[in-house]
């Protein structure tokens, strides 16, 4: 942009080429002015298109953790649930073991007799001792006889329940061991589906953080342009001072000018109207007004 001095030192035609000069200037510094904040506003459009994509993915990773957490409770019940079937399997078994050396001694002792066998040798027995006249000698051998045989009968009944306490424990334990291999399937899927989505959530946090990169160098471009652009209006700004400055200085050199030209041309009229007056021809009434204004004057 020019520099401007004083305006003794200028010329109209002077003064009028640095005005057109710093016109240029103006246009110039305003044209490049627009781009920078054009520039400033591309930038800002990106970093809040960045920021938009942020928010959104932020609420995605705000379900992803909630879907993860709601997932692993789940895991941790049904891990819970499993341990309690186990638990409850191995205290079923124990009971079983428990069982078996019970009834170990038993089956030893098992008489060779199937129990329906020995219920109608009782009943065959006491039979003929309620219906038959017999003597107490009589008598004596066939009610040891029974004796003997209800003990074996209680045998294989005690037997029996055994059995089949046996047989509930053994289905009972099956039954934990199932509802333990479902749990832990039901728990393995679910484990992978909370990977799944603890994968998903650190890969959006990825892109959050790449995202936020992304927006951040996009903020320090539009804060560049946007403080090139400031400038570049501070520019502006001097050169329209420069200007109305150059203005004045014109219009005080044309008024000067002007007031310099009005004064020879005065003092020109007054020195023919002198030279009349010296010849003695008749003056005119503005020839008459300048001589007497000059006569005031000195």
């Amino acid at each position: 942009m020019p520099e401007s001095s004083s305006s003794e030192a200028k010329a109209p035609d002077s003064i009028l080429r640095e005005i057109d000069e710093s016109k240029q200037h103006l246009t110039q510094t305003r044209q490049e002015r627009d781009q920078l904040n054009q520039e400033a506003k591309k930038w800002a459009e990106k970093r809040n298109e960045y920021q938009g994509q942020i928010k959104q993915l932020q609420i995605e990773v705000k379900s992803l953790r909630e879907k993860r957490d709601e997932t692993n409770l789940q895991v941790q019940i049904l891990k819970t649930a499993r341990e309690n079937a186990k638990a409850q399997r191995k205290e079923k078994h124990e009971q079983i073991v428990k069982l078996r050396e019970k009834m170990k001694p038993l089956s030893e002792r098992k008489p060779q007799a199937r129990l329906d066998d020995l219920e109608k040798r009782i009943q065959n027995l006491e039979w003929k001792i309620q219906t038959s006249s017999l003597s107490i000698q009589e008598e004596k051998p066939l009610v040891e006889q029974v004796k003997t045989l209800e003990t074996q009968r209680f045998a294989h009944k005690q037997l029996q329940e055994l059995k089949d306490k046996l047989l509930e424990l053994q289905a009972e334990t099956k039954a934990f061991e199932t509802q333990a291999k479902l749990k832990h399937n039901e728990l393995y899927q679910l484990a992978n589906q909370s990977q799944e989505f603890h994968k998903q959530l650190v890969e959006t946090l990825s892109k959050i953080k790449s995202l936020r990169r992304d927006a951040d160098k996009a903020q320090e471009k539009y804060l560049e342009f946007r403080r090139k652009a400031d400038k570049a209006h501070e520019k502006c700004v001097e050169t329209q001072q420069q200007i109305r400055s150059l203005t004045e200085q014109l219009h005080e050199k044309e008024a000067q000018q002007y007031s310099e030209k009005e004064q020879m041309l005065r003092e020109e009229a007054t020195a023919k109207a002198r030279e009349k007056m010296k010849r003695g021809e008749k003056l005119t009434w503005d020839e008459f007004k300048l001589l007497t204004a000059e006569e005031e004057t000195t």
